[in-house]
């Protein structure tokens, strides 16, 4: 497969671009062919503002591919998991930047009843759903709106057909990313259907802020603004219960590493936590930062959960370029979203988008150096 955290500038050509080449970078959006998938042309887009920072995002999948930024002493290298290349992702590993839908995260027996009506979907993960079924929206080709170059800004749009993957409604989805001079990337997820059908959609983007996948996220810090969490059972379906995260190893209202009590949660976390904002608003929920590199993440949503998950799944089986394995907890996820089953729970928030309304959310991940 092709490689990960190739560094500096141009991490998607695997070039070795000074730091310096990538300042002088013409701030907008580029275009670039990337293969073929399904009978339809694959490009890769790059995002790049005034500091030189680039984004690359690929209309399959939706795919956020690569971020490249600078660390406290002005070495640029990627702090995502990504691929040089198409065939990386066209061997479906595990959602590496990838937008999820139509419904992302779980969806307990891989079924729901709305307005009467039972529908199964596809079981992808055991008896469960994940991430929209076996071809969910990381695995479609997205359309693409006309680029304004002198903008850092890309959208994308699918329609995703009544009875895809067994969700009732012709779906139609926007997605918008815009990269700003101070070292934000904006995620503006839109729909719109003509039946009722649950929608759940965000970016699973594994971070790494270290650069270099040789180092594990364990030393991470994390903080969330959340004073509750949904336990899950032994196939990471939410029980319903929203329980308190005080005196466990789920509280992270102050910083501790990722690392410090992983062992004392079984299988390591991917969990939801019910962020303490009021959902619509878009807020600073969350702060991921790591000392060495001096780079910290904050995450912004209007989403009324986050989904942190540790990179437990990663095992040294998908290789970088140089033939390094990523390994367990290699990184780590902080997807926004909507609570996991919550078309099977009553209590949470719902997620069901009916025919004349519009389903809209922000996330916002913004890197700031601590020097």
């Amino acid at each position: 497969m092709a490689g990960v955290f190739t560094s500096c500038g141009n991490s998607n050509s695997g070039s070795n671009e000074s730091a310096d080449s990538a300042k002088v970078a013409q701030a907008g959006v580029a275009q670039a062919d990337w293969g073929e998938f399904g009978g339809k042309k694959v490009f890769l887009y790059t995002l790049t503002n005034k500091n030189g920072d680039q984004v690359k995002i690929s209309n399959y999948g939706g795919t956020i591919t690569s971020w490249v930024t600078a660390d406290n002493k002005g070495a640029k290298s990627n702090i995502v998991l990504g691929f040089d290349e198409l065939a990386g992702y066209l061997a479906h590993p595990p959602y590496f930047g990838a937008t999820v839908g139509r419904y992302g995260n779980r969806i307990g027996d891989a079924a729901f009843t709305l307005e009467g009506k039972k529908y199964t979907l596809a079981a992808n993960n055991g008896k469960n759903s994940l991430h929209g079924g076996l071809k969910g929206f990381d695995k479609a080709v997205w359309d693409v709106a006309p680029l304004d170059n002198g903008a850092p800004s890309l959208t994308l749009s699918y329609l995703s057909k009544d009875g895809e993957e067994g969700f009732p409604g012709n779906l139609k989805v926007t997605v918008n990313f815009t990269l700003s001079d101070d070292n934000a990337l904006t995620i503006d997820y839109s729909a719109e259907t003509d039946k009722a059908t649950p929608v759940n959609l965000t970016n699973h983007s594994y971070f790494n802020l270290t650069g270099d996948v040789k180092n594990n996220i364990l030393g991470h810090s994390l903080k969330i603004d959340a004073d509750r969490y949904t336990p899950v059972d032994t196939t990471a379906i939410p029980t319903g219960e929203l329980k308190a995260v005080a005196g466990t190893p789920f509280d992270f209202t102050s910083l501790h590493t990722v690392g410090e009590r992983i062992d004392a949660v079984p299988g390591g976390y991917d969990h939801n936590w019910v962020l303490n904002h009021k959902m619509g608003s878009l807020d600073l929920v969350a702060t991921l930062s790591e000392a060495t590199s001096g780079r910290k993440l904050e995450v912004y949503t209007t989403e009324p959960g986050v989904q942190f998950y540790s990179g437990n799944f990663l095992d040294g089986t998908i290789k970088t370029s140089d033939g390094t394995p990523i390994q367990k907890h290699a990184a780590m996820c902080l997807e926004t979203q909507h609570f996991p089953d919550s078309p099977n729970k009553p209590d949470f928030p719902s997620t069901v988008l009916k025919p004349g309304d519009k389903y809209h959310t922000t996330t916002k991940y913004k890197v700031v150096l601590d020097k």
